[in-house]
């Protein structure tokens, strides 16, 4: 399953709608997802699963990749 997150580059950073930046993580649950970017000092705003015509126009992005960890 793929999901979206949403997050901050750094831990520490308060969550700011124009600095928010987002990955794409291939996971089987959100805990997953967590556990695979626990080592990056980054802090999560929110994960959303994508699937269907939502994943579909996200792979039409240039910048779409998905971290497989």
């Amino acid at each position: 399953m793929i999901y979206k997150v949403y997050y901050q580059e750094h831990a520490h950073e308060v969550p700011v709608r124009e600095k928010t930046k987002s990955v794409f993580v291939n996971g089987v649950s959100e805990a997953d997802v967590r556990r695979k970017l626990k080592e990056r000092n980054i802090n999560i705003e929110y994960i959303q699963r994508v699937e269907g015509a939502f994943l579909e126009y996200e792979k039409q992005n240039e910048d779409y990749k998905v971290l497989e960890n």
